[in-house]
């Protein structure tokens, strides 16, 4: 029987990945961090009840976890090992309320709570964009982050239906709520409800810049790079997996045509470890594995939310 130490994920030369409980990239599941040092936290939140069309994300954190059991140790392109910097865990999911965006919001805020508070920085996997509020409604009143959102949707809408909770809805009652600093926004595209939806940006009472893909697409993704490295302080990321061309991630809900590849999304990833930031989070939200095409979607979630754990490692070691 494998042994399971903090950082470590299970051998795959010893014991097979199609084996053994699944956890993400078969890390050891705790919820005792301080006791065990654990400095970086997969959480998974399975939450849908704020999508406004297609639903079926609540399954994506078993999913993400399924396809992370292929990845390894070894980030070969930022030379780290991230599970072991970062004395990685999994800590399971939190108990959401299907039926109720407000109880799963406080649910959220609770458990991200309780991780933060013992030290370690949250890799959580939604779930629909929801759920980030419940999210920021903790780091947010620690750190005040910069967000940097990446996906084809605004997110600033008012309300929906009347209702004010939604996942196209988060932005706004975030900066509301006076949770982050500043917003940059990434890979906008797509049709719009009004020519008055990009009005938000100047009345917002924090500063939003709105990187549109077409914008990406005149001038490049090392542009787009060199623009992200330019970030410096506390920074949270959320990443809507939509942001990516549907060819690339099926398995989602409002899919728009015309975005970044997983290689293009990989590679911005990865650059942030040359930003002069402190990433208090990360998130990857809207994966819907019953809308997916073999798992792909899940796959590359998976690999995101690698990639993130890899450059909170870089940024963690240029500080010691």
């Amino acid at each position: 029987m494998a042994s399971w130490e903090p950082g470590r994920p299970i051998d795959a030369l010893k014991s097979p990945r199609f084996t053994q409980i699944i956890t993400f990239a078969r890390l050891p599941f705790t919820r005792n961090l301080r006791d065990n040092n654990v400095l970086g936290v997969f959480l998974g939140v399975p939450f849908d009840g704020g999508a406004t069309f297609y639903v079926g994300a609540r399954f994506g954190p078993q999913y993400i976890r399924s396809e992370s059991r292929i990845l390894r140790p070894y980030n070969a392109e930022l030379d780290v090992y991230p599970f072991k910097v970062l004395r990685a865990v999994d800590y399971g999911d939190v108990d959401v309320i299907p039926v109720s965006i407000t109880k799963t919001l406080d649910g959220i805020e609770e458990v991200v709570k309780d991780v933060i508070n013992q030290g370690a920085t949250l890799f959580i996997a939604g779930g629909d964009h929801s759920i980030t509020l419940g999210v920021l409604r903790a780091i947010g009143k620690m750190f005040k982050p910069i967000l940097l959102h990446f996906d084809s949707h605004l997110d600033y809408w008012d309300e929906y239906w009347g209702e004010k909770y939604t996942h196209g809805t988060w932005v706004r009652r975030a900066i509301e709520e006076g949770l982050i600093a500043q917003v940059v926004q990434v890979g906008i595209r797509g049709t719009q409800y009004d020519k008055s939806d990009f009005n938000y940006p100047r009345e917002s009472p924090v500063p939003i810049r709105v990187i549109m893909m077409r914008e990406v697409e005149e001038r490049g993704i090392e542009w787009l790079i060199s623009e992200l490295r330019s970030l410096e302080g506390n920074v949270y990321v959320s990443f809507d997996i939509d942001v990516v061309d549907p060819a690339y991630a099926p398995g989602t809900g409002t899919r728009e045509p015309g975005g970044f590849t997983s290689n293009e999304v990989l590679r911005i990833i990865r650059s942030l470890a040359d930003a002069k930031i402190n990433l208090v989070g990360f998130d990857v939200v809207e994966v819907a594995p019953p809308l997916d095409v073999a798992n792909i979607t899940s796959l590359l979630a998976a690999n995101i939310l690698y990639q993130a754990m890899s450059v909170k490692s870089k940024l963690m070691l240029k500080n010691y």
